[in-house]
């Protein structure tokens, strides 16, 4: 079955770079895109997300989006929201969504988890309301149209006294814009949210999640809200008060607070992953899978941070920069550890600079450069560290760049484990 075809427009502003952070937003059922209005003016103005890309997309049937005739599952609205992203150019993004759109927004992290940075579900679920409840919602459209929900929607999405106080009209249009929606695209969404249950997957989700709720929401109560995000590792909950169901709607600067701060936050976390997965790269190259594998294995919670300080900013930042090749870097360090009296990062230094492309020879002028400077009782231990390690190498079952020696072990990984 081919998934219902989905429209999106960027939102209002000034396009920034292609390259920049994108940030998905989906509304909910009933409501257009238009229900993040206020929110987008907030995050354009937010100095966090001034320079985010935005892609807001209409449900099937609501807004720009065609009408739906066939049937269609949560999944496949999923599916149809990263094929609008890839047509907008694609990679990894932020998402964010209200009600059907936060389900739409979970199922894509679970899905797709390579493709979703961050996940925010406003007044969302798992799974939400009966499935019971939601047929016969599609039937009473079916029969009266979309127009005949107005006022129970009017008490179910607004805070109590908000209509009357909202000086922005945002609410009095969301009604209005609800009686345009399609109506079989209207119960073909209440049909596929009858059909959604992703409440066994939470503890999947790897991907940071923050949770909204509405004080006054009587579908998607912040109670509810709270024990979503209790079965989610990492996952936090906020509600919002003087706000019900569509509380991006009601609270926009508030919302718009907590999602650029989310997305913030997931930003340096990913960036900091990049570096982290390059720098392994390095330091497994410079020093071998061998060697890397017991250093990690050797790690205990007292050393990991240390370990991940030494994995991205030693071997993913200094190893890494452009202007010093691998092989000067090799010999930067064993002068560096000579002089210092390193004596136990030698040998895993002699092997490193053997991968990095020096010679037997070149590593002992290097060593001989070293004594004039740095004293010839250090040159001499070092010289005595190289000729193990050469002769290492030289025995029969030898591998000078596997740096699988014992000894090793015992003098590097064992007193310092994280290098």
């Amino acid at each position: 079955m081919t998934a219902p075809r989905l429209l999106g427009a960027f939102a209002p502003g000034t396009a920034p770079a292609a390259s920049n952070p994108l940030l998905v937003l989906l509304p909910s059922l009933g409501t257009t895109t238009a229900l993040w209005d206020g929110a987008t003016d907030a995050l354009r103005a937010d100095a966090r997300t001034a320079g985010l890309r935005v892609l807001r997309i209409d449900l099937p049937g609501h807004g720009a989006s065609p009408a739906a005739s066939e049937p269609f599952t949560i999944a496949e609205l999923a599916d149809a929201v990263l094929a609008v992203v890839d047509e907008a150019g694609g990679g990894a993004f932020h998402v964010a969504g209200v009600s059907l759109g936060g389900a739409v927004a979970l199922e894509l992290a679970l899905a797709h988890p390579d493709r979703v940075l961050s996940l925010v579900m406003s007044c969302s679920g798992a799974r939400i309301g009966a499935a019971d409840g939601w047929r016969d919602r599609a039937a009473a459209v079916r029969s009266s149209g979309t127009a005949s929900l107005v006022t129970g929607s009017a008490s179910r999405w607004f805070a109590p006294g908000f209509l009357d106080r909202d000086a922005t009209g945002a609410g009095a249009r969301a009604l209005a814009a609800l009686v345009d929606v399609d109506d079989e695209s209207y119960a073909r969404c209440t049909e596929a949210l009858a059909g959604f249950d992703r409440t066994g997957d939470l503890a999947a989700l790897a991907v940071p999640v923050l949770a909204v709720s509405g004080e006054h929401d009587a579908v998607t109560a912040p109670a509810s809200m709270q024990v979503l995000a209790g079965a989610i590792p990492g996952a936090r909950h906020v509600s919002l008060a003087d706000a019900s169901h569509l509380a991006v709607l009601e609270q926009p600067q508030r919302a718009a607070e907590l999602i650029a701060d989310h997305v913030a936050v997931a930003e340096r976390a990913a960036a900091a992953s990049v570096v982290h997965d390059r720098g392994m790269r390095v330091r497994r190259s410079v020093l071998g899978d061998a060697h890397v594998d017991r250093a990690i294995a050797a790690t205990t919670p007292e050393t990991a941070v240390f370990q991940e300080f030494l994995t991205r900013y030693a071997w993913g930042e200094v190893w890494e920069r452009p202007a010093l090749s691998r092989r000067e870097r090799s010999i930067a360090t064993l002068a560096s550890l000579t002089t210092g009296g390193h004596h136990g990062e030698i040998a895993m230094h002699v092997r490193a600079a053997l991968r990095n492309g020096l010679t037997r020879d070149e590593i002992a002028e290097v060593l001989l450069h070293t004594a004039l400077y740095a004293g010839l009782p250090a040159s001499n231990e070092a010289f005595a560290i190289a000729r193990e390690v050469f002769a290492e190498a030289d025995a029969p079952d030898g591998d000078a760049a596997s740096g699988s020696d014992a000894s090793e072990a015992d003098a590097s990984e064992a007193s310092d484990p994280n290098d």
